[in-house]
């Protein structure tokens, strides 16, 4: 009896210990200590041939987390991943992903984690954009489960605020993540397809969109002509698409949103106030304040839902469970 009231401590003990477990920086210092500066270099490497890479990186590590936690499950190819749902269909940076992973096992075989490896890799991609860096917390073990069809919470460019909020609060976010996180959208790029609703025919009207700043509007018709090729890549960021800064924040407010739900940011007052925090009045101040946050953000998302301890596994490959 004694020895069977022992054993349930222990088991209780370890149940404990697995679900305390909690990421942490530097977690891979003594295990295999050049594991950040491989993931560095690999990003460098690639974003010096392709400056667009970041961007994917950022989003690729974003849509992850959105969908069973940061545990890399939409790294996993087959026809049934996540990474085959619509929302994911655009999404890019997995060679990079793969090319550190294979750089990693070289020296440090079954240590690393795709995950981790997918969350640094975010964090290089905005320092590499001349936004800010941070020490990103390690330790997330990969996932066993991808599934295309647990893909449909993930934030959509046709949100309503309220839905936004919605989806960002289920994760533990709140609208000042919110706000944050989608700033995230100062560099990368869109298809025309995603917003020229909002050029012509805005809910069935005839018209367009009259959140739309009218100089904008010309400029965007110009490069998303009606019936024209809906996968044309626009700018997300009109002033400064490659330079992680506050830019995408004074667009937002000056009616130059690109994707609807960007725009619609500045008309509730909870995520406008944010907004206008972000775009300011003063050039270069406030750049300073989003630098501050959004690695803040951008470390609350990366621990969503985290796989640690005992739980998932450390991939051999990347694209594929063990």
């Amino acid at each position: 009896m004694k020895m069977d009231a022992i054993l349930g401590s222990l088991m209780i003990l370890v149940i404990t210990s697995s679900v305390q477990a909690q990421l942490k920086t530097g977690f891979y210092s003594t295990s295999c200590p050049n594991a950040e500066a491989i993931v560095r270099s690999t990003v460098v490497s690639h974003f010096n041939k392709d400056l667009t890479i970041a961007p994917g990186l950022l989003r690729l590590h974003f849509h992850d987390c959105f969908v069973q936690g940061c545990d890399g499950s939409i790294l996993i190819a087959d026809s049934s991943a996540e990474k085959n749902a619509l929302p994911n269909l655009g999404l890019r940076g997995f060679e990079v992903i793969d090319d550190a992973k294979s750089q990693i096992d070289t020296i440090c075989p079954g240590i690393v984690s795709c995950a981790d490896i997918l969350a640094l890799a975010a964090r290089d991609a905005v320092d590499l954009s001349d936004g800010p860096s941070w020490s990103v917390p390690t330790g997330r073990r990969d996932g066993r489960i991808s599934l295309s069809s647990q893909a449909s919470n993930l934030p959509s460019p046709l949100d309503s605020v309220s839905i936004q909020r919605q989806k960002f609060a289920a994760k533990g976010l709140d609208d000042h993540d919110l706000v944050t996180l989608v700033g995230a959208h100062t560099i990368g790029q869109t298809h025309c397809r995603f917003f020229s609703y909002r050029l012509y025919n805005f809910t069935t009207s005839g018209s367009a969109d009259p959140t739309i700043n009218v100089a904008f509007l010309a400029q965007l018709q110009a490069l998303c002509p009606k019936n024209g090729d809906g996968l044309r890549n626009v700018a997300l960021d009109k002033d400064s698409p490659a330079k992680f800064d506050v830019s995408f924040f004074k667009n937002v407010r000056d009616g130059n949103g690109v994707l609807e739900s960007d725009q619609r940011l500045w008309e509730d007052s909870a995520t406008q106030s944010v907004v206008q925090n972000y775009a300011g009045n003063v050039r270069g101040l406030l750049g300073l304040r989003f630098d501050f946050e959004f690695p803040k953000a951008m470390i609350k998302l990366s621990s969503i839902e985290v796989k640690t301890g005992t739980d998932g596994e450390i991939r051999k490959v990347c694209s594929k469970f063990n």
